[in-house]
């Protein structure tokens, strides 16, 4: 409930405050008067965008706060999830500054536009003849039938499962993308792969291979440099060993003699033997080497085969080359293997598809089970306002395909004259027809759900007489248990208010302000009597204001 509204310094007003009664408060006053003013600092208080344009002193901020009592709304989680100081009375504050700035806080909490706007669709509902080109919307038509069905609740875990729904599909669909690109792959995969797994690599034989062949391809060198070393060791001619062998034997003939030279002795012997074993095995590896041509073309062909395929995969090493090998395995052992985990993730499909279903079966089936209410309920409010012949019908169609609120088609068929066939609102309503119909709306919506704070703006538009005065008692009737401010033309509906505010405009010191005024019984009457018969008041105007006010 707004309990408070507070103004300063906007459009055309400099200061001002309005207490709202809980039930059905009544704004009257002549066309531009000012009452879109206050519609227009509402709508800042809901998070509207706004300018330095509504500043009405250029050099002072605008100010608007709203004070709701919100004890009867479940809206504690909204306070939590925002990180806001949760009060019973709660403020509602927009400010804009004379540089262009707009601030926005609730329960003085700075809080962003989209925070504020959150906040204001939770406790106000603005009324006006836009809203009722919604009537035609089949969203707004299909909300209104989980309004009365009171299918919150089913609708948001059937929307949880459209969305894991749409999320399977997609993956499944790039499941299926991705196997397919493997499997065009998977030709060139497997011959890169037999080209490598047939070369039976090793990851040292590059090495070892080019060391054989700095062998094999100086054999000659190698073979001559090895003879010749055993040759200086022992020849006829000069034998490196015997002498050894005959110095060792000729100290060894004074050893008993001459202590000293015993580790000579020995040191000879030693050398002697390895000498020999050096000789022994330069013969052995002599014997070894060979000029072999066809090792030569064995081994430069298994090189040429090495750096063929790293220049071709542009690596270095054959280690690289077994890598690779590797890969190209792992590509295709997956692209075999992308069938198996397609057919699972069909399989985990079909059981969210059939989930899904039975949800929307659900769901559908609580929608179905209001439209006879709601066509009831509207019929029987458009017939207390005039409306005898008056016909809706609720055409429901169960489409084939999944969508975001179900699979449920629902169109609202409209027509005000027995003679004429039920079409789409907008094709056939008129602006007085389509003001009733969305009245019979709302009324019925109360009963289904706690309403906020609801804003007439001129919903009478297109009615008068006795209809006025039945729209002027469903109104009444409806704001006993919501909150409604009432902007009108016309007296019936006026007079049924239970506080009355008069907008107006008024000139000082040359400048025109816009202000509202709280009136009494005998301002109540006067303002009545000249919405009845102008400006002149006359004992007529004053008796039908006074039978306005008891009826």
């Amino acid at each position: 409930m707004l309990s408070r509204l507070s103004i300063s310094n906007y459009a055309l007003i400099s200061k001002l405050q309005v207490n709202f009664h809980a039930n059905l408060n009544t704004l009257t006053g002549e066309t531009g008067a000012g009452k879109s003013i206050i519609l227009g600092a509402l709508g800042l208080i809901m998070g509207n965008r706004a300018d330095l344009s509504v500043l009405k002193d250029k050099d002072t901020k605008c100010i608007v706060e709203g004070q709701f009592e919100v004890s009867n709304y479940p809206l504690k989680w909204f306070f939590e999830e925002n990180d806001l100081d949760y009060d019973t009375s709660t403020i509602l504050r927009r400010e804009i500054t004379p540089s262009g700035k707009s601030r926005a806080f609730i329960n003085d909490t700075p809080v962003n536009l989209k925070v504020l706007r959150a906040m204001g669709l939770q406790l106000i509902d603005i009324h006006s003849q836009h809203q009722n080109l919604e009537l035609s919307n089949q969203k707004f038509q299909l909300h209104l039938v989980d309004s009365v069905a009171r299918s919150e609740k089913l609708l948001a875990a059937y929307k949880s499962s459209f969305s894991l729904y749409k999320k399977a599909q997609k993956e499944l669909i790039d499941l299926e993308e991705k196997a397919e690109k493997s499997k065009a792959d998977l030709d060139y995969f497997q011959f890169q792969f037999t080209q490598l797994e047939e070369a039976q690599l090793n990851e040292t034989e590059q090495e070892d291979l080019e060391s054989e062949l700095e062998q094999l391809t100086h054999a000659e060198d190698i073979k001559m440099a090895l003879t010749e070393t055993s040759s200086l060791l022992d020849n006829e001619t000069f034998s490196v060993l015997q002498n050894v062998k005959d110095s060792h034997r000729t100290l060894g003939k004074i050893a008993g003699y001459l202590k000293e030279t015993e580790s000579f002795v020995g040191r000879l012997e030693s050398a002697a033997i390895e000498l020999s074993d050096i000789h022994q095995e330069l013969d052995q590896l002599s014997e070894r080497v060979e000029f072999n041509p066809g090792r030569i073309e064995e081994v430069n062909d298994r090189l040429n085969l090495l750096y063929s395929l790293q220049q071709k995969h542009h690596v270095a090493t054959v280690k690289e080359l077994i890598q690779l090998r590797d890969e190209f395995d792992m590509k295709i052992n997956e692209a075999v293997g992308f069938d198996d985990e397609i057919l699972a993730k069909k399989a985990e499909l079909e059981k969210q598809r059939e989930n899904l279903e039975a949800l929307a079966q659900k769901l559908s089936m609580a929608r179905k089970k209001v439209f006879k209410q709601i066509e009831d309920s509207v019929i029987s409010d458009l017939q207390q306002l005039g409306m005898t012949k008056a016909k809706l019908h609720v055409v429901h169609n169960y489409t084939d395909e999944f969508q975001v609120d179900g699979k449920d088609e629902i169109s609202f068929l409209f027509s005000a004259n027995h003679d004429s066939a039920p079409d789409e609102i907008s094709k056939i309503a008129s602006g007085g027809e389509m003001s009733r119909l969305m009245l019979a709306i709302k009324n019925l919506l109360r009963n289904s759900k706690a309403l906020p704070t609801i804003v007439f703006d001129e919903i009478d538009t297109g009615v008068s007489g006795e209809i006025a005065l039945k729209m002027g008692t469903i109104i009444k009737s409806f704001s006993v248990n919501t909150q409604i401010i009432n902007i009108t033309h016309l007296p019936q509906i006026a007079a049924k208010g239970d506080a009355h505010f008069r907008v107006y405009k008024l000139e000082e010191n040359g400048k025109t302000f816009t202000s509202i005024k709280a009136l009494n019984e005998e301002e109540r009457i006067e303002e009545l009597a000249k919405m009845v018969g102008g400006d002149k008041l006359t004992e007529t105007t004053i008796r039908a204001a006074e039978e306005l006010l008891r009826i």
